[in-house]
């Protein structure tokens, strides 16, 4: 048998860094990185030639911008997917598609393995194990933070100093951090006690909102079936428009996500986010729906919305229940479209409008001046029949009631 050939998927963070030269000396196997760019800055800068003093033989980067949020993050932005209704999951959206983009260079190189960098107490394992074995059932995979001597963050910081490979954490700066153009998660250090507010520090693009701009922004987003397509009446693709969304969000301190969330594998966890985009679009999308979409369908996608951003977050974005879920979202998108006006100020959204040429909202209906077309009449019979259920179920308690106190007396 040939030596062992492994695709890593590579951040260039602490523990990737650590685990391509820990993997070619414990695995004695030919190491190939792989890299997507969903948009992360920081962390692309000499990755090529860190991997390759870390002890690649290969480096891979791939610009997965474009797909990352056209296939991936505008599906669970139709779905309004917010999983535990708070967090637009940006790290949980991007690993189908890493894991996806990682089977594939496996498959070009005739790789017999892939690894990754997870831990074994958190959810990314999960999403990229169950992806590929989904798209390689005979992919072999490793997780050395699952098996390695390592104990600590600490102890990692130790091994790349005395084996000279370039990292950018440090004991005085700790934080795991995860970035994409969806969002950005920052763990450990003192973000694991939940009663300490985040550092200043810790956030990587926000302003803090005391000390946002004192006058706000307006904005104008416009959708077209769910997707947006413009602000302030400039269309723009994908990558521009979220980028722009990110840039006056971050600068009006939108966007900061503090949560205790629960984890797949059973624990909670104390996580902090940055995603002033994607709360800036959940939010304006939302009041487009509710605009457009008949009172029983938004009723229900809300029930459907819950359980995709649940198969996000616990790695079933290959199943056939999330591509069913995305065709009733599908369905439901059709007259999604629209403009909303969102004002941004300190930290908060608030709608200031929103029209749309399927807009359901009657004025003559809703109004109470003397054009009010409403019948009102009608409205004795439909409380009667409407009423007519509870009506009988307590007279009929009441009777039953009744009887058992006479039978006493």
């Amino acid at each position: 048998m040939g030596k062992n050939k492994i695709v890593v998927a590579y951040s260039g963070g602490l523990d990737t860094s650590v685990m391509v030269h820990w993997l070619k000396s414990n695995y004695d196997a030919e190491i190939i990185t792989f890299t997507g760019d969903l948009g992360q800055t920081k962390e692309l800068t000499g990755l090529k030639e860190k991997a390759l003093k870390s002890g690649a033989s290969k480096v891979y980067i791939e610009d997965l911008r474009k797909e990352f949020l056209e296939e991936y993050v505008y599906p669970s932005l139709k779905a309004g997917a917010m999983y535990e209704d708070a967090y637009p999951m940006a790290t949980s959206i991007g690993r189908p598609l890493l894991a996806k983009a990682l089977v594939n260079v496996a498959l070009k190189e005739g790789a017999n393995i892939v690894a990754h960098g997870c831990t074994g107490k958190g959810n990314d394992q999960v999403r990229f194990e169950v992806s590929v074995g989904a798209l390689e059932p005979d992919l072999k995979i490793i997780a050395p933070l699952r098996e390695w001597e390592f104990k600590s963050r600490e102890e990692e910081i130790e091994y790349a100093k005395k084996h000279n490979i370039p990292v950018a954490a440090t004991k005085e700066n700790p934080y795991s951090i995860d970035e994409n153009l969806w969002g950005t998660s920052i763990e450990c250090g003192v973000l694991e006690d939940p009663m300490t507010a985040p550092p200043e520090e810790a956030f990587q693009s926000t302003t803090a909102p005391e000390n946002a701009n004192h006058n706000g922004d307006d904005l104008s987003i416009e959708f077209i079936k769910g997707i947006p397509v413009a602000v302030n009446d400039s269309e723009m693709e994908s990558i521009s428009l979220v980028r722009f969304l990110n840039n006056v969000g971050a600068k009006n301190g939108v966007g900061r996500i503090d949560l205790i969330e629960n984890r797949l594998v059973g624990i909670k966890s104390r996580e902090v986010y940055e995603a002033p985009a994607a709360t800036i679009l959940h939010f304006a999308h939302k009041e487009l729906e509710r605009l457009t979409l008949e009172k029983s369908v938004m009723h229900y996608k809300s029930i459907i919305a819950h359980e995709y951003s649940n198969l996000i977050y616990n790695g079933l974005w290959f199943s056939p229940l999330r591509e069913a879920f995305s065709a009733f979202v599908d369905k439901t998108q059709e007259r999604v479209t629209g403009l909303v006006k969102v004002r941004l100020y300190k930290g908060t959204l608030r709608v200031t409008g929103r029209t749309s040429p399927y807009s359901l909202y009657d004025p003559a209906l809703a109004t109470y001046t003397a054009e009010d077309q409403f019948d009102h009449k009608a409205s004795e019979g439909f409380i009667k029949i409407y009423g007519l259920p509870l009506k009988t179920y307590n007279r009929v308690t009441q009777k039953i009631k009744n009887e058992k106190t006479s039978a006493v007396a």
